[in-house]
């Protein structure tokens, strides 16, 4: 597996490069996009990047946990989570970018 992780930064030159913008407005511009994308999570909207894929929250009901080392049951507080779901582009491209 690649050690590279793709950063704002990363995003941000891309955008430099890709359109011309100079390097604080194309900052701006992906900070702009992150927040949006984070301000609708928060508020529990789903979010839908065609060929991409969905975010989405989800709340998850309080349930009673066991601790694994002792087996004593806790219980888990309900809680909202953020999930990932891959379009069918994405897992096809990913899946032939690991052919070699």
């Amino acid at each position: 597996m690649a050690d590279k992780t793709l950063t704002r930064m990363d995003l941000a030159e891309a955008v430099h490069e890709e359109v011309g913008l100079s390097r604080n407005d194309s900052a701006e511009l992906v900070e702009s996009v992150l927040g949006h994308i984070s301000d609708a999570l928060v508020a529990g909207e789903q979010v839908k990047i065609s060929s991409f894929g969905t975010f989405s929250v989800r709340d998850k009901a309080a349930r009673i946990g066991r601790n694994p080392k002792t087996g004593e049951e806790v219980p888990i507080h309900p809680r909202r989570v953020l999930t990932f779901r891959s379009s069918h582009l994405m897992k096809d491209k990913v899946a032939s970018g690991n052919k070699s």
